[in-house]
């Protein structure tokens, strides 16, 4: 065997790259990301900009920050993206009337359109990764537990 004490070898295998729950969720992360920047590219969508539209199809018209919200993003990473949204045509972006401060995003004719297109994209996601639809569900509802934890943890830090 070797020399060292028991806690120092269970140390070395808590360094162990491929112990690390974190990197196997970038290493996944990275892999969907790669997998929708190819589904996505008809669209003319990057995940980021899909991320908000699936938002918008979902709720409607919204404001920036509750936009922010749904994705957890700071209105400095949203604005870009918006901003992106809008020269393509695909949403509208104005003042409110009651609140000058805050911003209302709409869906166009052309946004509300792509919806219908981009159905197919959640079913090839769904199929490439070999799970049944019920080890997705299982699968979310642990990353979302795992998120909520982490959420809380960094919260009493």
């Amino acid at each position: 065997m070797t020399d060292q004490p028991r806690s120092a070898l269970a140390d070395q295998d808590l360094l162990r790259l491929d112990g690390q729950i974190c990197f196997s969720l970038n290493a996944a992360s990275r892999a969907f990301g790669g997998l929708y920047r190819i589904l996505l590219k008809d669209l003319g969508l990057t995940y980021p900009q899909y991320l908000v539209m699936l938002v918008l199809w979902e709720h409607g018209e919204l404001p920036v920050k509750d936009i922010g919200a749904h994705l957890r993003l700071d209105s400095g990473t949203l604005s870009p993206l918006l901003k992106r949204l809008e020269a393509t045509g695909l949403i509208r972006r104005e003042r409110s009337a009651e609140d000058e401060r805050s911003v209302h995003v709409h869906l166009t004719p052309a946004g509300v359109a792509l919806r219908e297109r981009a159905a197919e994209v959640p079913r090839r996601i769904a199929a490439a990764t070999g799970y049944e639809l019920a080890e997705i569900v299982d699968l979310r509802s642990r990353l979302d537990r795992l998120t909520a934890a982490l959420d809380a943890a960094a919260a009493d830090l």
